[in-house]
């Protein structure tokens, strides 16, 4: 199966504040980001891990260049520990396309 990974990227970002509140509850929206703690990690306050809400791109500033990525597909991967392909496929689901 091909995954039209860059279309899906594009499809998600209007979505992408239900997307990340249900990748990582408990977070905030402080302007165009949404921050909240890493659940990759012991991560006991937010702050250092967030998510651009108007271009997908998210980093967790604590830690090295690792835990970075460019969409929500890859934010997808990253929190539920799965493969972009994967990522992709929950992600095409969850818009139902």
């Amino acid at each position: 199966m091909r995954h039209d990974f860059q279309n899906i990227a594009r499809l998600a970002i209007p979505y992408a504040l239900p997307i990340v509140r249900r990748l990582l509850p408990g977070g905030q929206v402080r302007g165009q980001e949404y921050v909240a703690r890493n659940p990759r990690r012991a991560d006991r306050h937010p702050g250092s891990f967030s998510v651009n809400l108007h271009t997908g791109r998210w980093a967790d500033f604590a830690l090295d260049s690792t835990a970075r990525g460019g969409d929500l597909i890859a934010l997808f991967a990253y929190v539920e520990n799965c493969s972009q392909a994967e990522a992709c496929i929950a992600l095409r689901r969850m818009l139902g396309r």
